[in-house]
């Protein structure tokens, strides 16, 4: 009995083990599944965003950039599909080398249970069992007897249970198997797919590139030009939210030598910009469909790599004159009509603002209040391309955020 309770927790031990090792595997393939369907989604997003007018001209340096962003989500999505396959891999063999050990043990468990049968055969008459007990020598001996032949006869009991546990394990072993061998096949046949059509992206890229770097002086220049005008429009921007400090510390009644660098907040200010932190990685975008071409901070041009830019924000493509939303409560800083950059409004949420930019249409004026996903504007979409290009920053008082930071996902 005592060896047969080591057993016991023995197999228990080793059970929770391969439990936990499951689960962990389980859990991994689910975010890479997720993962991999959020690329999927995005791919096809690019494609309705990026590459539904073909009919319309677009330029090179554009065509470029779309499809360079394309070819990097195709890259991660071959990637993650890549790591699905893998584990999946080292989940088929783990669990063929569990159908091999489960084999083994349910042939130890049906020999040792035959042996057991054939033993009770033996000594299955009443009479064996009554001259078993008499031939005691004593009456402690004989109720030592008793409890061996009913521990026996449990025991016997305990090993068709195991027999029937095991049986059924291995069963559910196969098919988890079997399924993981298909899953593992779609991958695979999917990634082909995949890699078919980031072949052709590629080629496609390098022709593009071959034409550029013809005339990689010129687009250069152009890239800088873009880039000073894009920080002017920045430095307008910054201005109007240090003009809106002042006014507010102005207000307040400060000094200047004793003004604050921030917002004057108000008691429901304060409340305002906690729930705007507390939101923090699950505001909405400002756009219903969209998809993120240029990301924030300092990065090289995704065209000429040689070229560094310095993005405030993010540029998000969206469909054809799509309403522009308010990613969170507040009140409507200001609506500024800056050169070549269309119009922008600015709403701040207590200390915090946000800044949306290339704009063709305005619904709000300054002072109004608005609420979270509330339609603020039209973004601007190009006549001559169709190419529809939301500017979207966050600041806090006048220092710019990441926007991926506080927006779901992006």
């Amino acid at each position: 009995m005592r060896y047969k309770n080591i057993y016991k927790y023995v197999f228990l031990l080793v059970f929770t083990l391969s439990s936990i090792a499951s689960f962990s595997q389980s859990k991994k393939q689910q975010e890479l599944e997720e993962r991999r369907q959020e690329l999927r989604r995005e791919i096809k997003q690019i494609n309705d965003l990026l590459f539904k007018n073909q009919s319309q001209k677009k330029s090179q340096t554009s065509l470029i950039e779309d499809l360079s962003y394309k070819v990097s989500v195709r890259q991660n999505l071959i990637k993650i599909t890549n790591q699905q396959a893998n584990l999946l891999t080292r989940e088929i063999n783990a669990n063929q080398k569990k159908i091999t050990e489960l084999r083994d043990e349910l042939k130890i468990l049906k020999d040792n249970y035959a042996k057991m049968i054939v033993t009770s055969y033996k000594s299955k008459s009443e009479q064996s069992r009554i001259m078993f007990l008499l031939s005691s020598s004593n009456f402690q001996q004989a109720y030592k007897r008793v409890q061996y032949i009913n521990q026996y006869a449990e025991y016997q009991k305990e090993q068709g249970e195991a027999i029937k546990i095991k049986t059924a394990e291995l069963q559910d072993t196969n098919k988890d198997l079997l399924r993981q061998k298909e899953d593992k096949q779609k991958l695979i046949d999917e990634n082909r797919v995949a890699q078919r059509e980031l072949e052709d992206e590629l080629k496609q890229q390098q022709s593009l590139m071959a034409s550029i770097n013809k005339n990689l002086n010129n687009y250069t220049s152009q890239i800088r030009e873009k880039q000073r005008e894009a920080d002017k429009i920045d430095r307008e921007i910054e201005k109007i939210i240090r003009e809106a400090i002042a006014e507010s510390n102005k207000k307040k009644g400060a000094t200047t030598a004793t003004a604050s660098k921030g917002f004057a907040l108000t008691p429901e200010d304060k409340i305002l910009a906690d729930n705007f932190v507390s939101s923090k990685g699950k505001l909405p975008w400002p756009v219903e469909k969209g998809v993120v071409k240029l990301r924030y901070g300092k990065q090289p041009h995704p065209v000429v790599k040689t070229v560094m830019i310095q993005s405030n924000g993010v540029r998000i493509a969206t469909e054809e004159y799509a309403p522009i939303r308010a990613v969170f409560n507040g009140k409507v800083l200001a609506v500024q009509a800056i050169k070549h950059g269309n119009l922008s409004v600015l709403i701040q949420h207590g200390n915090y603002v946000t800044v949306y930019k290339n704009l063709s249409k305005v619904y709000v004026k300054k002072g109004d209040n608005v609420t979270t996903k509330q339609e603020i504007g039209q973004v601007f979409t190009n006549p001559s391309n169709k190419e529809t290009i939301l500017s979207f920053s966050i600041f806090k008082e006048s220092t710019t955020q990441n926007p991926a930071d506080w927006i779901y996902k992006m």
